[in-house]
């Protein structure tokens, strides 16, 4: 496969068709997507949802009672976290998108604008009619920009890293440097309208509501543009070196990732996440990057570990095959458990029951997901959303 034509290179006659597959990616997917949802829940859970995050509806730690402890360690080790080990994979799975049209002999990005064009699609109904904080539509764009990337020469890909690093530490260092010189301040209440739609409002109320303030709620994939440029290619990068598989090259990539990811990572979420709301970017931006990268290396070692695969790992392993279609529908019933258009348990549920309650929807959504995917792959090769997708990108 070359790096430096712009289309990729065929393949020499007698080369094998595909590579073998990797099943630590399709266990890494289904782990960023449960620890997405780990993010979210809170988020769905909480007074106003997806508007209260934006204005002062996230609590700061506290390790005051058991509860509360509990609640922060999990926000802590998800926040950001997750979400950026699913950053990286999509990364990797450009990358395997790339050595698939290398094989063919096919042009690059060629039909993969479709296939990002698509991606925007989808993500921009499930913004309106699902979740405000859908991850689709900025990873569409940004795929776009790094899959005309990977057709440049290697010296191009890790400038274009750099600088995206560069960047985008800059940028979270003049952020926080606003929040700080603001000082101090008491949590400003969740509006009460905001509160009332998600508890009582009807949902095409609700739509109305993203639809009238997207510019808003779709600021995070601006702001984070630079990372996620970063995290794609820090993807192709690790799956080019070797970083998933069962060698021994790949068990010595993951064993550094996992020292340094977690040795670094977390504990600059740790200090940040207690210093107070000022350092709430770092947390997410900067400590969630890097922790993520220790979630590779300790996932990977956990599972070399494991000889037999039980319900667990294999349930871990269809997650991730259909991560598209459990990341939509982890939502859809977020939606269906905590909003007033469901059950309304986020406005029926007083502070007695917090945070178990919250826990124990994100394990029964989990459930469904590990189950629903095991079973949904014994009769289909694929999710049934990433088979639209393949369906729609055929014609």
């Amino acid at each position: 496969m070359t790096e430096l034509s712009p289309s990729p290179k065929v393949v020499p006659p007698g080369s094998p068709a595909r590579p073998a597959r990797l099943p630590l990616l399709d266990v890494l997917r289904g782990v960023a997507i449960l620890g997405t949802l780990m993010t979210n829940v809170w988020i769905f859970t909480a007074p106003g949802s997806e508007w209260g995050v934006l204005t002062g509806g996230v609590p700061e730690p506290s390790f005051a009672s058991f509860p509360s402890a509990v609640e922060s360690s999990l926000r802590l080790l998800a926040n950001g976290k997750f979400l950026s080990l699913l950053t990286i994979l999509f990364g990797v799975g450009l990358a395997i998108q790339y050595g698939s049209a290398a094989r063919r002999g096919a042009p690059w990005p060629g039909r993969y604008r479709w296939r990002a064009l698509f991606l925007f699609a989808e993500g921009t109904v499930h913004f309106i009619l699902v979740f405000a904080w859908d991850v689709l539509m900025g990873y569409a764009v940004t795929a776009l920009f790094v899959a005309w990337l990977l057709a440049r020469s290697t010296v191009a890909q890790n400038r274009v890293m750099c600088w995206a690093a560069g960047l985008h530490l800059a940028l979270m260092a003049l952020l926080t440097a606003a929040l700080a010189a603001e000082g101090a301040q008491s949590a400003t209440p969740v509006s009460r309208e905001a509160v009332d739609l998600y508890a009582h409002g009807g949902y095409w109320e609700q739509v109305g509501f993203r639809l009238d303030n997207a510019a808003v709620l779709r600021l995070e994939p601006v702001l984070s543009f630079f990372l996620l440029v970063f995290l794609f290619l820090l993807g192709v990068r690790l799956f080019r070196a070797g970083a998933f598989g069962s060698d021994a090259t790949g068990r010595r990539i993951r064993a550094r990732l996992l020292g340094w990811g977690l040795g670094l990572g977390l504990p600059l979420s740790v200090v940040s996440s207690l210093a107070g709301p000022e350092l709430f970017l770092l947390d997410r931006y900067v400590g969630g990057p890097l922790t993520a990268l220790g979630y590779i290396g300790l996932t990977g070692a956990v599972t070399a570990r494991i000889r037999r695969p039980g319900p667990l790992l294999n349930g871990l392993t269809s997650a991730g095959r259909t991560a598209l279609s459990g990341y939509v529908l982890q939502n859809v019933l977020c939606v269906l458990l905590a909003y007033g258009v469901g059950l309304g348990l986020a406005h029926r549920l007083d502070e007695s029951w917090s945070p178990w309650w919250v826990i124990a929807m994100w394990a029964l959504v989990c459930a469904v997901l590990l189950v629903g995917s095991t079973l949904w792959l014994r009769r289909f090769e694929t999710g049934p959303l990433e088979s639209v997708q393949k369906w729609a990108l055929r014609r």
